[in-house]
């Protein structure tokens, strides 16, 4: 799918394969229920390619809904039924079942019919692919596979089963290059034709369903590549229409993009920021990477789940694609050629806000892109150039900026390097590092209030000055805390001093 694609395509395997413990576990109990059951799809495939799998699918005869109740209770798990009109149910394993790293749950389906006609009825080539329960290794001679997807999995292509599959399920529109992404696989064209005809079907997809295939497609490295494709496939109009307004939306001299590619562009940089991160530092500008500042334990923080199990560094890619989506609605331009964009990153905010709502992200999803798109422009804004802000200054956006303030300067250095383009020097992308890692260190090391010694409390206020609880405590105490974290107080009494002088 995508040309720039980090890496190589993930490659089969071509002898057998270790199954893991889960299935063997599988195994034991259809053959106790002699019961006729089939590995399908993605298990078998990333089996192949040597990839954990996180789920299993299994095919099989009879009443899928007893035998997923009967599953669940053997796992010490939970069965939800997936479709009230297709015979489809999941399992929820328990992290603690058959010492599994991973997999979250089974699917079941019924087959209605053989094997064979059941894996004809399913999406890509690459996972139409089924194995008998009973074996104990994936051996390719014991594979069924109708529609050649052992071939497509060599070669590295998504391939749709038929001309029909998108409209039996339009999520399938999006899981497409989401799986070329995850797999680093290329979509054949034909697929490719199927989807651009059939990218409107998109708008009857449930809008979660939408929202974890957009972010699953983000979280994998090569996303802008991943989005520039779903814009040639017609996918992004349907999926982000508001980010049409951005086309060829021109920007002063200081950008190298229109507003559209400086959005997509900002999306790759974020990529090539967390190089160190995901592995893929050959395909990154060394110059830019060794630059980037970092912290102890940055990796945990990015990888940090916040919402509808997606990362902190996923989210991150989001906003970057989103963060200047009100430019377009704000742009002006005056008499003397001067372009601006009074109030793009508040109007932004809740741009950013209704788009999220609308795809059914979660509060906190919501907020925290919200306050990066928010503040995005205030880590370079917050000195005079050539300057380094004072500890006040870092103090009040780590205390505005609550949980994205490490976050939002990535997404400022990623911007930065987006609006400069191939005009980057190396000086200027030094200048703002350093820029970035003093707010960095100092913000993270004094100025964040869960950090700071408590010296000085509420109640010390009250006393003190004899006030009952209020909005003005907590005003005074808000300013000893900026105080402290400028270096200004070190003790109570210094605390009480400054209290009693605002007073």
């Amino acid at each position: 799918m995508n040309e720039h694609m980090p890496g190589s395509p993930l490659k089969a395997a071509t002898k057998p394969t270790p199954l893991p413990p889960l299935v063997h576990f599988l195994r034991r109990f259809f053959e106790s229920k002699s019961l006729s059951a089939f590995l399908v799809g993605g298990v078998v495939r990333d089996c192949l390619l040597g990839v954990n799998p996180r789920d299993v699918d299994v095919a099989v005869e009879g009443d899928v809904a007893g035998t997923g109740l009967d599953l669940a209770e053997a796992l010490g798990g939970r069965y939800v039924q997936l479709h009230q009109d297709w015979d489809v149910g999941r399992v929820i394993v328990p992290a603690a079942a058959v010492g599994d790293n991973g997999i979250a749950y089974v699917d079941l389906s019924g087959m209605g019919g053989s094997i064979e006609a059941d894996l004809r009825r399913r999406d890509f080539t690459v996972d139409s692919l089924a194995l008998p329960m009973a074996v104990h290794s994936i051996h390719r001679k014991e594979i069924i596979d109708p529609l050649g997807g052992l071939t497509d999995l060599d070669t590295g292509v998504i391939r749709a089963n038929a001309d029909n599959i998108f409209h039996a399920d339009p999520a399938r529109l999006l899981r497409a290059p989401r799986l070329a992404a995850q797999l680093q696989f290329t979509i054949d064209e034909k697929t490719e034709s199927q989807i651009r005809r059939d990218a409107g079907l998109v708008s009857r997809v449930a809008p979660e369903r939408v929202r974890d295939e957009l972010m699953r497609l983000l979280s994998f490295p090569g996303a802008a590549d991943s989005v520039r494709w779903l814009d040639r496939a017609g996918l992004l109009s349907q999926v982000l229409p508001e980010l049409d307004e951005a086309r060829g939306v021109t920007q002063p001299k200081e950008h190298h993009w229109d507003v559209f590619n400086h959005l997509v562009e900002a999306v790759g940089h974020v990529d090539e920021i967390f190089a160190h991160l995901t592995g893929n530092q050959s395909t990154a500008d060394k110059f830019v990477t060794s630059m980037v500042p970092t912290f102890e334990g940055i990796q945990e923080y990015f990888q940090e789940e916040i919402g509808d199990g997606h990362t902190r560094l996923t989210y991150l890619k989001l906003t970057a694609l989103l963060h200047d989506v009100a430019k377009p609605a704000t742009k002006t331009v005056e008499p003397s050629g001067r372009m601006r964009f009074l109030g793009h990153h508040t109007v932004g905010e809740e741009m950013a806000g209704e788009i999220m709502r609308r795809l059914r992200f979660s509060r906190r999803g919501v907020r925290l892109v919200t306050q990066m798109i928010r503040n995005h422009l205030r880590p370079a804004q917050m000195a005079a150039k050539g300057e380094l802000p004072t500890g006040r200054a870092i103090y009040r956006y780590y205390r505005d900026v609550p949980d994205g303030a490490v976050d939002t300067l990535y997404l400022n250095m990623a911007d930065f390097l987006a609006a400069r383009g191939p005009t980057m020097t190396e000086e200027d992308w030094r200048d703002h590092c350093e820029l970035m890692d003093h707010i960095l260190t100092k913000g993270r090391r004094q100025s964040a209030p869960e950090t700071l010694p408590k010296i000085i409390t509420g109640h010390d206020i009250m006393e003190a000055l004899s006030l009952q609880p209020g909005p003005e405590v907590g005003r005074l105490l808000g300013l000893a805390h900026e105080a402290q974290a400028n270096g200004e107080i070190n003790s109570i009494d210094e605390a009480l001093d400054l209290v009693r002088s605002l007073v």
